[in-house]
């Protein structure tokens, strides 16, 4: 069982505030790669990240389609500090999406109120991203 640590979830948890929003990685089911940055990356639980999806794009369509989601967070400027190798991490994980009930609210709740304001109707859904790898910069497993 993979379970994110305190400092993965605290580098997370500041991330809006240090202006380094995560990449999200999807593909179509043809395999065309999608890359999108998201502010609202959360910590979930203990396995699982989340995220607000208003757009109803690409990344929407792609996990709809093709559950498998990457999640990478680099924060160069307390490369010094984190004891990542260039401050960086990959998540790797199975995305589920959400559009209603407790577990949505519950993302929503821990989407930041930057991103909520871009959906004040709360159209949107929650997506929810089992984590079952995390690697470094060089691709080194270090899942807990």
């Amino acid at each position: 069982m993979i379970k994110l640590t305190s400092l993965m979830r605290d580098l997370l948890r500041t991330a809006h505030e240090e202006k380094v929003p995560c990449l999200v990685a999807t593909a179509s089911k043809a395999g065309l790669p999608q890359l999108s940055p998201r502010g609202s990356v959360a910590v979930y639980d203990d396995e699982t990240l989340s995220f607000w999806e208003y757009s109803f794009k690409k990344t929407y369509h792609n996990i709809r389609e093709n559950p498998p989601v990457a999640v990478y967070y680099r924060n160069a400027a307390r490369a010094k500090e984190i004891p990542y190798r260039a401050a960086a991490l990959r998540f790797y994980g199975t995305g589920r999406i959400l559009a209603s009930g407790p577990e949505r609210e519950r993302a929503w709740e821990l989407t930041f109120t930057a991103e909520q304001e871009q959906d004040p109707e709360k159209k949107g859904v929650a997506v929810l991203i089992r984590v079952e790898r995390i690697e470094d910069i060089k691709g080194n497993d270090i899942s807990t």
